[in-house]
């Protein structure tokens, strides 16, 4: 999963909003769960789901909902989106059923139970108020049911009987004939109703971790495919106002995902990847968790459809990069939390620095390797995890944290994953580097993993260090126990120092809401507005065009400040490119300040990473095998 960086009023900080299961109860019956969803009879946003499980032999049986998905690291509880459950026997008749919690059902006389029938209500239109009953699910993890648009992540259509979770299931998904479908799940037929306005596609799941595994799009979508090597890639792309195409995002797919393909060399990949790309328009049902979540095959993306399409361009990058990475962990090389995963009450891994940060480092390293940015850049990106990193517990044990991080206090500190995660990587490999004269990183590290264990074979969670250690040297698990086991925050100044590179104070690049990682607003809750804080002074383009500390943001390019559209305006502003033309309304004690103009850079004052002059020759040949494997 990686979230995309949004701004949350709130508290006044930037945060970041990146399998089989165990056999219980013998099956009953070895043919498929017969499932189906019938889009063309939606009502209220609301599509009806029937579940035919075959015979039972058990007299009560129990039918869930995933209360948490893989890949999330949070509650979703998609239960609450479902309505008018229902039982029936074999003559039609209704059975009892017991509703146990917010994601479970019992059925009473199962020997006698034919079907199962619900509605699903989509969680998309449920973020504005926070879902029914709590938190939505993370947008790219939700579901969306209107008219020219269904985004069907099938965790939250189809559950599963606690006795039949290693059924293979079909699924039957009926649609208007003219919907464009794309599914990374198998599909085994279609058939066309007689009036010809309708379609059914039929789909099978080996078992259910395949139902949640293989979201689908439908609806008026624009799709467009390419290959990458041996592998094709589809993009399917809905944007409600056609401001985004996917003809045009294709191309930064394409050589971004040539770059990865090369980069990871022969770690084993798929035959097909799906990228499914849901375009925000920013209305108050719209979904506003920015980011994506990864499948074996596929990665779900939510983004702003109003994005200029270079800042739409770099956030594909940096979000499908994340995302496809994942193939190498925890896709490829994961615990037996991950393999066995249970959608009710799950454990979780210890291992997320690698799960989750090692996946971004290599979205951030794989770039500099394959010349898609420079040294300069790259530096930057480093320093500004660091940074980041900075304001989260540095003192929290890692492995602690992800073994805890649904509860409280580890779960605020989950976006940690994505930088002192990232870090961490970048320590061990800097580490390999050193030790083995440039040859061998952490890239090659987890391709042993892969060797050794690969997407069928789960490691044991309290092993892993020990057998990270003995696969590499003495210093990389002190590092591991030292640092990620523990809690003693890491110096960074001594890794830099091994490849040549030093910390400098000078001129830096920065957004328009941030300088050098530290916000420029002072939001002030007793008037709910956001003024400027006195560090507008150092941000160079405000600075310019006038802007004084106190000055409220009043509207945005047409677009009214409220609490309401706070967090749509800000992110979008801390996506801004130089070139872009912007009209910002400022209220300065009363008067009316507009700034209508074109962006420029922006800079400030701050600390960046350089290479140092003085480097040896061993620092810049470690430097070099780091930065270009």
């Amino acid at each position: 999963m990686k979230k995309l960086l949004v701004t949350t009023i709130a508290t006044g900080l930037l945060l970041v909003g990146c399998n089989s299961t165990k056999t219980s109860d013998k099956l009953a019956s070895q043919s498929p769960i017969v499932t189906s969803i019938d889009l063309s009879k939606v009502i209220n946003d609301k599509a009806p789901v029937t579940i035919n499980p075959g015979r039972f032999t058990q007299e009560t049986v129990t039918y869930r909902l995933p209360r948490v998905v893989q890949g999330t690291y949070s509650v979703s509880d998609f239960g609450k989106y479902v309505d008018d459950f229902k039982a029936f026997d074999y003559k039609g008749n209704e059975l009892p059923t017991v509703k146990v919690d917010t994601n479970t059902w019992t059925i009473a006389n199962a020997t006698q139970l034919d079907y199962i029938t619900y509605n699903t209500n989509d969680t998309f239109d449920q973020e504005v108020t926070g879902g029914i009953g709590g938190e939505a699910p993370f947008s790219p993890a939700g579901t969306n049911i209107e008219p020219t648009n269904y985004v069907l992540n099938l965790h939250g259509f189809i559950g599963y009987f606690d006795s039949l979770k290693d059924s293979q299931y079909s699924l039957d998904v009926t649609a208007p004939v003219d919907f464009k479908r794309t599914s990374a799940l198998q599909e085994t037929g279609k058939t066309v109703s007689k009036d010809g306005k309708l379609a059914t596609s039929s789909y099978f799941a080996p078992r259910y971790f395949d139902i949640t595994d293989n979201p689908m799009f439908y609806g008026d979508l624009d799709v467009e495919e390419f290959q990458v090597g041996d592998i094709k890639i589809v993009l399917s792309v809905y944007s409600p106002n056609k401001v985004h195409s996917a003809e045009s995002i294709k191309a930064v797919m394409q050589k971004m995902m040539q770059a990865q393909k090369t980069y990871l060399g022969d770690i084993n990949s798929t035959p097909r990847y799906d990228i499914y790309l849901y375009l925000s328009e920013g209305k108050p049902e719209s979904p506003k968790g920015f980011g994506a979540l990864e499948h074996h095959t596929s990665t779900v993306v939510v983004l702003g459809e109003d994005m200029p399409f270079e800042a739409l361009a770099e956030s594909m990058i940096d979000v499908v990069s994340h995302e496809f990475f994942h193939i190498v962990t925890p896709l490829s090389v994961h615990s037996e939390d991950v393999h066995y995963f249970d959608y009710n009450q799950p454990t979780f891994s210890k291992h997320l620095w690698m799960y989750e940060g090692v996946t971004e480092y290599f979205a951030t390293l794989f770039q500099v390797d394959q010349d898609l940015v420079d040294s300069e850049e790259f530096y930057g990106d480093i320093l500004g995890k660091i940074q980041t990193a900075a304001n989260l517990n540095d003192s929290m044990s890692f492995t602690e944290m992800s073994e805890n991080v649904l509860d409280e206090p580890y779960a605020p500190q989950y976006y940690n994953v994505y930088m002192k995660g990232a870090l961490i990587g970048m320590c061990i490999d800097i580490i390999l580097r050193e030790e083995s004269n440039g040859n061998r990183g952490i890239l090659s590290l987890m391709k042993e993993l892969s060797n050794k264990y690969g997407k069928n074979k789960p490691f044991e969670d309290d092993k892993l260090i020990e057998e990270i250690t003995a696969m590499t040297y003495p210093s990389v698990g002190e590092f591991l126990n030292t640092h990620v086991v523990g809690g003693t925050p890491i110096d960074y100044s001594v890794y830099f120092k091994k490849v040549g590179l030093s910390l400098d104070t000078g001129k830096v690049k920065t957004n328009y809401i941030q300088n050098d990682g530290t916000l420029i607003f002072a939001p002030d809750r007793a008037t709910m507005t956001i003024p400027f804080s006195e560090a507008v002074k150092d941000n160079s383009f405000w600075n310019d065009n006038g802007v004084l500390p106190g000055d409220v943001l009043k509207s945005v390019d047409g677009k009214e400040l409220t609490l309401a559209t706070a967090q749509q305006i800000l992110t979008a502003m801390y996506m801004w490119q130089p070139g872009t033309d912007i009209n910002v309304v400022l209220d300065r004690k009363g008067e009316e300040i507009v700034i209508k103009t074109k962006l420029t850079q922006s800079y400030t004052t701050g600390t960046k990473l350089v290479e140092d002059a003085n480097a040896t020759e061993a620092q810049k040949a470690i430097r070099q095998a780091w930065l270009k494997g």
